[in-house]
């Protein structure tokens, strides 16, 4: 059976009221995370400055549900929950900032100690942006990197498949919990690439898709590679979020030029202008990692 602080974790994760930041309260207070199933309401106001909202659901899922069964529940659905306390949980996502506390699996886990590229870009590629990725994956897939997107339309959606097609890896993550696979429209490529390949959420099951959840997604898609590429991607642009963060983490950003007159072009020529690699071959990537 899992250790019990694993256990809890997971358990503390999976319950309303709390985010990153709370959890990391948590672990400084005990980081066995025992003493948190002890305490009373008025403590999680004094000790963690949580809201009355946020303690009202936290407490009422906290004491609904025993650890064992939350753990239960989730093999029952074939998700592997991994914590950043586990020593399968990936070396370079540790290093980030905020590391996620669990991550929700459904795949291939050993695909988290392959050597990954992240490829993103905007959700209305152009033929050129097609083209380009046929141009550049297929080389970085023979070369055994692990294709990292975020199962969006457009480039991530592009990137997934290229490397299923050409019997490759890729790891999609989500910003959702699995039972609320975004967007709908792929959720047989989601089924495929969690048979098959790897399919990885911070969320619990049930948790659907919101606004915010994407940028912090990014920090995931970023964190689990050694370098990102961006494909076509305007000046304010969830990609250009990924390439900061992947830029904050210390990692390489390669970005692919575009016509100075498409708008889909803006974020990538800007991202090479402030000293992103600039990518014309497979070659100029395989060389920088």
């Amino acid at each position: 059976m899992m250790d019990k602080t694993k256990l809890r974790l997971i358990h503390i994760h999976s319950c309303k009221g709390v985010g990153w930041k709370t959890i990391a309260k948590f672990i400084n207070f005990d980081p066995s995370l025992q003493e948190i199933y002890t305490l009373k309401k008025p403590h999680f106001s004094s000790l963690f400055q949580m809201s009355d909202y946020n303690i009202e659901n936290f407490y009422k899922d906290l004491h609904l549900t025993r650890p064992e069964e939350v753990y239960a529940s989730l093999k029952k659905a074939r998700i592997h929950p991994l914590t950043i306390l586990d020593n399968e949980y990936p070396v370079y996502l540790k290093q980030i900032y905020d590391p996620p506390w669990v991550l929700y699996l459904k795949g291939r886990i050993s695909l988290l100690q392959s050597k990954c590229i992240s490829v993103v870009g905007t959700r209305k590629p152009s033929p050129y942006g097609y083209a380009v990725m046929r141009k550049l994956l297929p080389t970085l897939i023979n070369n055994q990197w692990t294709i990292v997107s975020g199962l969006a339309l457009g480039i991530d959606t592009e990137a997934h498949k290229i490397a299923i097609s050409e019997n490759g890896n890729t790891i999609a993550i989500l910003g959702s919990g699995f039972n609320y696979i975004y967007p709908s429209i792929n959720c047989k490529l989601a089924e495929k690439i969690a048979s098959e390949q790897l399919l990885i959420t911070e969320f619990p099951p049930d948790k659907k898709a919101e606004k915010w959840h994407f940028p912090f997604r990014n920090r995931i898609i970023s964190g689990l590679s050694k370098g990102t590429l961006i494909i076509e991607a305007k000046e304010r642009s969830g990609s250009l979020i990924t390439a900061e963060q992947a830029l904050e983490q210390g990692r390489e950003v390669f970005a692919v030029p575009g016509s100075i007159l498409e708008a889909t072009n803006q974020g990538t020529n800007r991202l090479i202008q402030n000293g992103a690699k600039l990518v014309i071959d497979a070659e100029d990537i395989l060389e920088e990692l």
